[in-house]
């Protein structure tokens, strides 16, 4: 499920874009606009994207990550964003120097943190209210620039990135399965909202994906897919217009069975999982 152990780090640096420069081939599928593109999932999406020619809006916390993620990318015109997500303003200001350079056919709301947290201890706190801003606040905020535009083509795609995590509160993840609740039921609630309008909303909720995001994880993860794998498996379920997505589909199947077992047994079995270290507090 995908997650990353991480500090509640402010912007590092502003959102003035740069231009990397390699050729584009002619059949270039679009303009995609990709957040959490330093590592991970967001970077593997903007590998593939950017193969079949497009061109990419990428933004990352790690000026220094981002900027190697777009050098090595095949293309044109690819614009870098060094900026925190949680930053509306810096976050609006970069689509804002998308929009300019024309049509913006997909968003990816990629950006996401997670880490052990608990209730009962204060100091957990700032780490809840850090992972809802960037996981759930900030998606909001990724796409609230591009959908008016949208809307007047009639045409693009939305797309959120959930985790099977959010299907069943896991013990020590509150802040995090929360989040990812929450992302699903906002992607279906915006789906709703713009049916008919020719904007498309797409849910993808990866299952354990391997990417430094996971590397901490003290636990067994089945069905760990390689992040690439993953990429390619999401492009077709974005080009497809896939409305709910589960990836790898073993993990569908486990999150189906999830939603059926009892509460009380849930709760027996879920409460002997082992738990992602909270930040500085446990051992890794």
């Amino acid at each position: 499920m995908a997650g990353e152990t991480t500090t509640s780090a402010r912007p590092e640096a502003s959102a003035v874009p740069e231009a990397c420069s390699t050729p584009v081939p002619a059949e270039s599928p679009g303009r995609v606009f990709i957040t959490g593109a330093s590592s991970g999932i967001g970077a593997a999406l903007a590998r593939r994207y950017a193969a079949q020619g497009a061109v990419l809006g990428l933004v990352g916390r790690r000026p220094d990550a981002l900027r190697a993620v777009a050098d090595a990318l095949p293309g044109q015109g690819h614009r870098v964003y060094p900026l925190d997500i949680r930053d509306r303003a810096a976050l609006q200001a970069a689509a804002r120097d998308f929009l300019a350079g024309g049509p913006v056919d997909r968003v990816i709301a990629s950006a996401g943190i997670s880490a052990g947290t608990l209730t009962e201890a204060p100091e957990d706190f700032a780490v809840f209210q850090a992972i809802l801003d960037t996981n759930i606040l900030a998606m909001v905020a990724t796409f609230e620039p591009f959908i008016p535009a949208m809307r007047a083509r009639r045409s693009g795609v939305l797309v959120g990135i959930g985790s099977v995590a959010g299907v069943r509160g896991l013990p020590g993840a509150g802040a995090y399965s929360a989040s990812k609740a929450a992302v699903r039921a906002y992607c279906e609630s915006l789906r709703v909202e713009l049916h008919g309008s020719g904007v498309q909303v797409v849910t993808l909720a990866p299952g354990f994906i391997a990417t430094p995001m996971t590397a901490r994880n003290p636990y067994r993860m089945p069905f760990l897919m390689p992040v690439d794998r993953f990429a390619s498996q999401a492009v077709r379920a974005i080009e497809a217009g896939d409305r709910y997505r589960v990836i790898p589909w073993p993990m569908a199947w486990v999150a189906r069975l999830l939603r059926l077992v009892p509460d009380a047994l849930y709760d027996a079995v879920a409460a002997r999982r082992k738990r992602k270290p909270r930040i500085g507090r446990d051992p890794e």
